[in-house]
């Protein structure tokens, strides 16, 4: 009877966009426009391309002196999953370990070696390589400890620029409303259009502060929140693949790995049926 092998979940890692995040910035941006028109206000008195310029350009060199360029660019590359999230559905992460686990008990974890160029998580096929090659086991740990720890420092960097840029733009705002006032006050023998000027100079703080606290600083704290969810998810595979190493009965694996999820499992009757000698379905080619 030929081995069994592991059928890996179809939708182990997927790419969608954040329902919330696109959402929330509709909401927030036609609340404010819609305000300004009840008020008798015009659209069109927000559309200052001077005024984007000065904040802009002055927060992002703000930031390059802040931050250096490598942690920048990740921000700017960062800035797309705000609005389209990388899911890993832990519950697909756990069926593809048990069914490993399944493997690894019926013909011991080399016979896991055949699987491993089709694991596309990079962490969970790392882990099990090391597991494969004969890594002891506090090694293995400290080893993708050590690569969770730099992966999480990575995408800190990313938050502090996005934070940093959130603290600065108000202030540069506040400069470009400044320098508008200026303009302002050198032809008040046109009283005509002093009211407008200052009314045009203040558009600069309205893009500050609104890019501080529309996109800036929700940025990072969604960035934060993908960032531990990243860090969850791995903590699971890895717990996953140290009880494969250990020999741990893939029962016990799913109840141990179960703890991960956000919500109780629905695993219940599920683990009823894995009571007797059944294996996983995951595991079934």
């Amino acid at each position: 009877m030929a081995d069994e092998k592991p059928k890996s979940p179809k939708k182990l890692q997927s790419v969608k966009p954040d329902v919330a995040s696109l959402i929330g910035i509709v909401v927030a941006i036609g609340g404010i426009l819609a305000g300004l028109v009840l008020d008798g206000g015009k659209v069109t008195q927000l559309l200052q391309k001077n005024a984007a310029l000065i904040v802009l350009g002055g927060t992002l060199g703000a930031v390059l002196l802040t931050s250096p360029l490598a942690a920048v660019l990740r921000a700017a590359k960062g800035l797309k999953s705000v609005f389209l999230e990388e899911v890993v559905a832990p519950e697909a992460a756990i069926e593809e370990i048990i069914a490993y686990a399944t493997k690894a008990r019926k013909s011991s974890i080399i016979s896991l070696e055949e699987d491993l160029p089709k694991i596309n998580h990079p962490f969970l096929r790392k882990a099990l390589t090391l597991a494969v090659d004969g890594t002891d086991l506090k090694e293995l740990k400290d080893m993708m400890e050590l690569d969770m720890e730099q992966g999480e420092k990575r995408e800190e960097s990313a938050v502090k620029v996005f934070e940093a840029a959130g603290g600065y733009a108000p202030t540069i705002g506040i400069i470009g409303a400044v320098l508008g006032l200026m303009q302002v006050m050198q032809h008040l023998e046109n009283i005509d259009e002093v009211g407008r000027g200052i009314a045009a100079a203040f558009v600069a703080t309205v893009y500050g502060v609104a890019f501080a606290n529309l996109l800036f600083l929700p940025s990072a704290n969604k960035l934060k929140a993908r960032m531990h969810s990243d860090v969850t998810t791995k903590e699971l595979m890895l717990e996953g693949v140290a009880s494969i190493l250990e020999g741990m009965n893939p029962k016990l694996i799913r109840v141990k790995l179960e703890a991960f999820l956000p919500h109780a499992p629905k695993a219940s009757k599920k683990a009823g049926k894995e009571s007797g000698a059944e294996e996983p379905a995951a595991a079934r080619s």
